[in-house]
């Protein structure tokens, strides 16, 4: 059979299109994200990169504290924690009040939380908002003009290279969704690992799908897709039961493995 260790991951596969730099100082996927020294809620680091040294780890901004929708996220991403750390995901929260501002406020997280929650990831103090400005979640050139200078929402998802492999950001008026940053660093492990693609709305996907001989089939429903990339004497050989759905055009691009086949592929 051959060997799943020989076919390029998903990761790396469209990790390749992006710079590891870009060439106007800005943020994107692929680059290495920005080291800088950190002042937490649980103690003094030196490095950023050090600190998340060979492991996945999310960057979580909040735009301040004593704030309605920052006290229900920090709350809710407490409640994940410990599934993030059985990903080996670490969790560092962000924003541009002072660490001794987030440690009388995270009385309130606690207290506020319907849940029974600790807070146990650090929370950076960037009072002279120099993380904020290197990550974009903030204007450099307007925030001193500002009389509430606040960073965005933004998410950075970061994998044990130090590269940014997904950002997301939100307005100071919509809050973010906990699952939704669990389900993404599942699927970017996944690809990180094989050489696949999750699909749309994984693992919730082709719940119910068409097959050849006019029956259907929900044995699919959580599935991932090969990669184009993956040759069908490859896909053959490590998945001799994939799944092609038929599409107008006959291209055989749609090939479906079941997410415990690809987890047991050597």
């Amino acid at each position: 059979m051959c060997s799943m260790d020989k076919m390029e991951s998903g990761t790396k596969t469209y990790m390749s299109l992006y710079p590891e730099g870009s060439t106007d100082g800005g943020l994107r996927l692929g680059n290495i994200v920005p080291d800088f020294k950190m002042e937490t809620t649980m103690g003094d680091f030196d490095s950023f990169h050090e600190w998340k040294s060979g492991k996945w780890a999310i960057l979580f901004s909040h735009p301040a504290d004593f704030t309605p929708v920052c006290t229900t996220e920090i709350g809710r991403l407490a409640l994940k924690y410990d599934k993030l750390k059985e990903m080996d995901c670490l969790v560092a929260t962000l924003s541009v009040d002072p660490v001794k501002s987030h440690t009388d406020w995270l009385n309130d997280v606690v207290a506020h939380c319907e849940n029974e929650i600790e807070i146990k990831f650090p929370i950076i103090g960037d009072s002279d908002r120099s993380i904020s400005t290197k990550y974009g979640m903030i204007d450099p050139g307007t925030s001193d003009e500002q009389s509430l200078p606040l960073t965005i929402r933004a998410v950075f998802i970061i994998n044990p290279e130090n590269k940014l492999m997904l950002s997301l950001n939100y307005p100071a008026c919509v809050g973010r969704n906990m699952d939704e940053i669990v389900r993404c660093v599942e699927a970017l492990q996944l690809s990180y690992q094989k050489s696949i693609a999750t699909p749309a709305n994984w693992p919730n996907n082709h719940a119910d799908i068409p097959m050849a001989d006019g029956t259907r089939s929900t044995e699919f429903k959580g599935s991932v897709f090969l990669l184009p990339t993956v040759s069908e004497e490859d896909a053959k050989k490590s998945y001799p039961n994939y799944h092609s759905c038929e599409v107008p055009s006959k291209i055989n691009y749609l090939r479906l493995v079941k997410k415990e086949d690809v987890e047991a592929a050597a």
